[in-house]
């Protein structure tokens, strides 16, 4: 089984691993930037998300594996990769694992240490909707927002919804197994990873995923990481500042 991609552009290959309960489309704006720098980018959906696989096992370990088999799969090599939050984790490990095939890792907003489970409202109002009396993507939003009160975050969410037929909607996501393996997400990575050539973190100015204290752990892994600050972005930062994110980047992979 091979995962899922939407692949833009010509050039040297630029994969980017969206978030948990995210999907590859949600880059394809800056995905479309990137490939005018003269790269071939794959908006790739891991397992359980988008139209990727479904499985039961859910964790780097695997996720890893998958991005393995899609490389081996496609003939990939000299990579750039970038992953955000769950993303993150899953490029960390990779590029550890697998640092022949990467030439530049990008990491946005998540550290490798360990962190606890906080997406219990969001998979509860994911769980309380039911298709067979929600009909529309409005009615999906009312009921979510009793559980989930932040506008983006439901606009973000809703993007699983897509249609079986004419008048039955469903999730994209497997949500039983994410839910089921929702603690893997914030499990710590080995510390004995290590990953040597040159390594970008980004951060939002108004979150709390990466923290000064997390500096130590971060060069301790990828000793030649450079930590960035995105001004006026919290964890959804390629999102809600996508002129400084791509400002970055660009100046990191050209």
């Amino acid at each position: 089984m091979h995962l899922h991609s939407n692949i833009i552009g010509e050039g040297q290959p630029f994969i980017i691993l969206h978030g948990f309960l995210g999907m590859g489309d949600n880059w394809k704006t800056l995905a479309k930037q990137f490939s005018g720098l003269g790269f071939q980018v794959h908006l790739v959906d891991q397992r359980n998300h988008g139209r990727s696989f479904h499985d039961s096992e859910f964790n780097y370990d695997v996720l890893a594996a998958d991005l393995k088999a899609y490389c081996s799969h496609h003939n990939l090599q000299n990579i750039v990769l970038l992953g955000h939050s769950m993303g993150g984790k899953t490029a960390m490990l990779f590029a550890a694992l697998y640092p022949e095939i990467v030439s530049k890792l990008i990491v946005a907003d998540i550290s490798p240490r360990f962190y606890p489970v906080h997406h219990d409202a969001i998979l509860e109002g994911l769980s309380s909707l039911n298709f067979e009396e929600i009909t529309s993507r409005k009615q999906a939003e009312e009921q979510l927002s009793k559980y989930v009160q932040d506008v983006g975050t439901r606009q973000f969410l809703l993007k699983n919804i897509y249609r079986l037929s004419s008048s039955v909607l469903g999730l994209r996501i497997n949500l039983k197994a994410l839910k089921t393996n929702v603690s893997e997400v914030g499990e710590a990575l080995s510390s004995t990873l290590n990953f040597q050539k040159d390594t970008l973190f980004l951060r939002g100015d108004k979150s709390e995923y990466i923290s000064d204290q997390d500096g130590p752990l971060i060069k301790h892994q990828f000793p030649t990481a450079v930590v960035k600050t995105i001004s006026n972005a919290g964890h959804w930062l390629h999102a809600e500042n996508p002129v400084e994110f791509f400002h970055n980047v660009r100046v990191f992979i050209t």
